[in-house]
């Protein structure tokens, strides 16, 4: 019993206590469903309220929005206002500064830079009212302001070219041509500044403005300007020139004549260049001096001073000859325009446009580029006339300019990139005219020599002028090589000669063998003019002389000088054949003894063998008086003969006198010694008048006209 119980209450008290739990949560559950409608009650009431709020401000949000947007549109409107207003008024505002003018002011300060600002407020005031008001009045204002600015603007340009341009001075110009071998040739180009730095920059700063707005007739102007600038350097360095060098000098004596040695003598304290201008064209013509002096030196074995040779003296009979002095400043002046034609286009940068730039640069460089072709043209016209009169010396002027244009014509194609043809035809036109003067100069040489008029010979048989005369012009020839060269290749003679040769040559090598044909060609004409003329000697044993003295020479001069290895490049046996028509001269030459030999030799002669000196009969006496006597009066006939001949040669001369000591003294001496030891005559001084030692004394008064 008593467990039931116990149980029963227990649930009982369970039972109570989830009762009160569940009044508890009861009440717990009313007061969170009066606070959520307490919740829901103040929510309501707070959207009630904005709801209320945004009826009331919403409406002023939008009008003070509009408000700001036309607050913004006025001060726009304002704004564009003031902008239009303030075109209508640029007139008035600029008009003082445009018409001031882009000069200098009294302070002296430039007034460049605002002008320029004034004239792009004109700019913008026009462009507007073309395009809102074309037919406002104000336009039309600003319209003849803005023109008058831009005249305003290129007269300045055109005003600052002129203050500023000045002729290179000569002395700068013949500083620049020849460099100090120190100092590198950009350094030198540089230097040369025609116009200030800040001249420069105002004209760039005109230039661009000019060009942005279609003004491009200043172009025009500054070529023009700067034309006549570099034309006067010229004109101003060939007046020095001529003013210097004291006039005209002709030949190469030229080098040593005061005047030319102050010709680049300056009161200046630069006169580096002038000074070794000077030293290399003294050096040149002391060089064709040597090589005139030492020709003859050789041949007389006498120490010559300054003198001429024949060739240069017929050059100098003509007034319109063309002197080295005269070539020498044509070449400085062709030198000068190339590096004034380098200078002015560096200069035109950022002053003319570069697709403008050719065209100006045609006007700049015309007059200077006529005048230097016209001098050129002058040169080969006067060349001609020499070539034509056979006063070849005049033509190696040609030679030395024709080189020296081969070599700057790079540089000179190059100056003139994109040019019109009528320009950068203008040095080819120059080169091939001298280039045809050369030629014609060359062939006409080899003709001069075929068809030499001159029929005096030299009564001794000395080596004839003309020899000298070609030797000298041949001489001269060693020094412009490559251009001869170039020129013999365009000859198609010339051409198939060389074709016919091993090949394995270089340039350099082609170019020696081409002047060796030529050199090679002009000697066997001379080699066949002299025969010809050789046979006006009455005297063949002169003639044989002749022939030697000239064949001797011309071999001795080749050897001397660097013309024999020029030769020998198309014709290694050149030498020998120069040998073996020697060694036919001397056999020429040798049979002059004949009529001496015929009375003493041979011994073995029947009538000089068959006699007895024990029984000498009268016919036997009368033979070897007859020897003695005919001996006696051929040698003396042949010394007083052979004293009137000349070996111009020194070596050759004793040459041929031991040669005939060696012929005729062993044959005299074995003849005198047979027959002195004979009594044939009571008179033997009569017959007997030379002893061997004699005869070869005699032998040595040959070829001696002071003897």
């Amino acid at each position: 019993m008593y467990e039931p119980n116990e149980r029963k209450v227990e649930i009982e008290s369970k039972l109570e206590k989830e009762l009160s739990n569940l009044n508890l949560l009861k009440e717990k559950v009313n007061k969170s469903n009066q606070l959520t409608k307490n919740m829901v009650n103040i929510l309501s009431s707070f959207e009630h309220r904005l709801a209320r709020l945004e009826e009331t401000i919403l409406p002023v949000y939008h009008q003070t929005g509009n408000l700001q947007k036309r607050q913004e549109h006025i001060e726009h409107t304002l704004k564009a206002l003031d902008h239009v207003i303030a075109f209508y008024g640029v007139s008035q505002e600029v008009e003082p500064v445009i018409r001031a003018g882009p000069g200098l002011n009294p302070n002296g300060d430039s007034c460049l830079e605002p002008f320029l600002q004034a004239m792009n407020k004109l700019q913008a005031a026009m462009e507007y009212f073309q395009t809102h008001n074309s037919e406002s009045v104000e336009l039309d204002n600003v319209r003849t302001l803005f023109n008058s600015g831009g005249d305003a603007l290129n007269r300045e340009f055109k005003e600052l070219l002129q203050r500023h341009n000045k002729p290179v001075p000569p002395v700068m110009l013949l500083d620049l041509v020849s460099p100090d071998e120190e100092t590198p040739m950009e350094d030198h180009s540089a230097s040369l500044n025609h116009l200030p730095d800040y001249v420069c920059s105002e004209l760039q700063r005109i230039a661009e403005w000019l060009i942005i707005n279609n003004r491009d007739e200043y172009i025009n102007v500054y070529a023009t300007l700067r034309g006549n600038v570099l034309h006067k350097s010229l004109q101003n360095l060939k007046e020095h020139q001529r003013s210097s060098s004291g006039g005209s000098v002709q030949g190469i004596n030229a080098a040593n004549s005061p005047m030319v040695r102050s010709k680049f003598r300056h009161e200046t304290p630069n006169r580096r260049a002038s000074k070794r201008l000077q030293h290399v064209f003294e050096k040149k013509a002391n060089k064709m001096l040597l090589r005139a002096s030492q020709t003859l030196e050789h041949s007389t074995g006498l120490t010559l001073g300054s003198r001429r040779s024949g060739i240069l003296l017929a050059a100098e009979s003509r007034d319109d000859a063309v002197d080295e002095q005269e070539m020498d400043n044509y070449l400085v002046c062709v030198m000068a325009l190339q590096k004034l034609m380098q200078s002015e286009r560096h200069l035109m940068l950022g002053i003319v446009p570069l697709d403008l730039q050719p065209r100006a640069f045609e006007i700049l460089i015309r007059d200077a580029l006529n005048m230097v072709v016209q001098d050129g043209e002058s040169i080969a016209a006067r060349a001609k006339r020499c070539i034509n009169r056979h006063e070849f010396a005049a033509v190696l002027v040609v030679f030395p300019i024709l080189k020296h244009l081969q070599s700057m014509r790079p540089e000179f194609d190059k100056i003139v990139k994109g040019c019109s043809e009528t320009v950068t035809s203008k040095f080819s036109s120059i080169h091939n005219t001298l280039h045809g003067t050369a030629a014609k100069a060359l062939d006409d040489f080899i003709e001069s020599i075929r068809s030499d008029p001159s029929t005096q010979l030299p009564k001794d048989g000395t080596v004839h002028e003309l020899t000298s005369n070609v030797l000298v012009f041949l001489e001269q020839l060693l020094d412009f090589t490559d251009t001869i060269g170039g020129v013999l290749a365009q000859n198609l003679e010339y051409n198939n000669a060389l074709g016919q040769l091993p090949g394995g040559y270089g340039r350099t090598d082609k170019n020696k063998i081409l002047l060796g044909m030529y050199i090679q060609k002009v000697l066997m004409e001379l080699n066949q003019t002299l025969c010809n003329k050789s046979e006006f000697y009455s005297d063949v044993y002169l003639r044989a002389v002749f022939r030697l003295n000239n064949n001797y020479h011309v071999l001795k001069a080749l050897q001397r000088s660097e013309l024999v290895h020029h030769v020998q490049l198309s014709k290694p046996n050149f030498e020998s054949t120069y040998h073996k028509m020697i060694n036919d001269n001397k056999d020429a030459y040798t049979q002059s003894w004949g009529k001496v030999l015929s009375n003493i030799w041979p011994l073995d002669d029947p009538q000089l063998a068959n006699f007895s000196a024990s029984k000498m009969r009268d016919k036997d006496r009368s033979i070897i008086k007859e020897k003695f006597a005919g001996f006696n009066k051929e040698m003396e006939e042949i010394v007083k003969v052979q004293h009137g001949y000349s070996i111009a040669d020194v070596e050759l001369r004793e040459s041929l006198k031991r040669d005939n000591k060696e012929f005729i003294c062993p044959k005299y001496n074995a003849f005198y010694e047979k027959f002195t030891k004979v009594s044939f005559t009571k008179n033997p001084e009569k017959y007997i008048k030379y002893t061997p030692e004699q005869v070869s004394t005699m032998i040595d008064q040959f070829f001696d006209v002071a003897a």
